[in-house]
């Protein structure tokens, strides 16, 4: 499977999100002091996919200090590190936030969640019901081994960059540079964008 990109708009078949639902989500911040901007990244090989995603989507906007700003296109990606044809395709999504949590935090619920669907972690590049990394948070960089911001392997991921693309074409990955630029870096073979799928903000 391989994908067609092409470099410059967004994905043209991305809507753009009603003003109503933009004003509910910035009433929501409200309740939040002082919150950071984050990038998460959901992936889905397991089960009913889509479904799983947003199932996850959900369960971090029912996350206090967690409110959900935008929610990217689906991508369908090949697995990584294992044999072609070896386990199901990943669907794959992007999701903007804005928290209170502490990145520490924000990872212990990350995990939270992932068990909460049945997440094993047996097999190194296994497959898996779900995946939630953490991109980036606000402008961290790290190096802590328990949590390396921004993610050490985002920048070279087109499961990644491609749906963040889609929600922001200005992003910038902290410590890498434009999420455009790294985008036109990497290889896009075996991600492609799935317009007949939706993932929705949290009502």
């Amino acid at each position: 499977m391989t994908a067609s990109f092409t470099h410059g708009p967004s994905d043209p078949t991305v809507q753009p999100v009603p003003a109503s639902v933009v004003e509910q989500v910035d009433a929501a911040d409200t309740t939040l002091q002082n919150p950071k901007r984050a990038v998460l990244s959901l992936g889905s090989n397991l089960g009913n996919r889509l479904e799983t995603l947003q199932g996850a989507i959900d369960a971090l906007e029912d996350t206090p200090g967690v409110r959900i700003k935008a929610v990217s296109p689906v991508y369908e990606t090949e697995p990584w590190g294992v044999a072609p044809g070896s386990q199901p395709s990943y669907f794959n999504a992007v999701v903007v936030l804005r928290t209170t949590l502490p990145p520490s935090s924000l990872l212990e619920r990350a995990h939270a969640i992932e068990e909460a669907f049945n997440r094993v972690r047996d097999e190194h590049w296994g497959p898996r019901t779900l995946d939630v990394d953490i991109v980036s948070y606000a402008e961290v960089v790290s190096d802590d081994p328990q949590l390396t911001l921004p993610h050490p392997r985002a920048h070279e991921r087109a499961f990644v960059l491609a749906p963040w693309h889609d929600l922001d074409p200005d992003a910038q990955l902290p410590g890498r540079g434009a999420v455009a630029d790294l985008l036109g870096a990497v290889t896009h073979s075996g991600v492609a964008a799935r317009a007949d799928l939706e993932l929705r903000l949290p009502e």
